[in-house]
């Protein structure tokens, strides 16, 4: 038998095959791709960062509390106030910024 004899008698088949693939996680509450520079993890380390950028400029640059009684002067550094000021706020944009979503979870 010759070589394109041989071809001849080759039969090709096609078996139509068909893969599932997993749907595509979404975002998280179903947000769109161009919301996701919206996200509340990014806003909530940005306020926490200018928070604490203000306690170092009023450390460096703030005035003292002067407080004047009968045995003299006393001056207290003004970022102390706002270092427990800071404080607490940072505990509040934390839990509501960085806190847990109704978000099922991921096995």
């Amino acid at each position: 038998m010759s070589a394109g004899a041989q071809c001849a008698s080759i039969r090709l088949e096609v078996i139509p095959v068909t893969v599932s693939h997993d749907a595509s996680p979404a975002l998280p509450s179903g947000r769109k791709w161009s919301l996701r520079g919206l996200v509340p993890e990014l806003w909530a380390s940005l306020s926490i960062a200018v928070i604490w950028l203000s306690v170092l400029f009023t450390g460096v640059y703030g005035p003292d509390i002067v407080i004047s009684n009968s045995s003299g002067l006393s001056k207290i550094p003004s970022v102390i106030v706002v270092v427990v000021f800071a404080y607490l706020a940072t505990r509040v944009i934390a839990r509501f910024g960085f806190g847990q979503r109704d978000v099922p979870p991921q096995t």
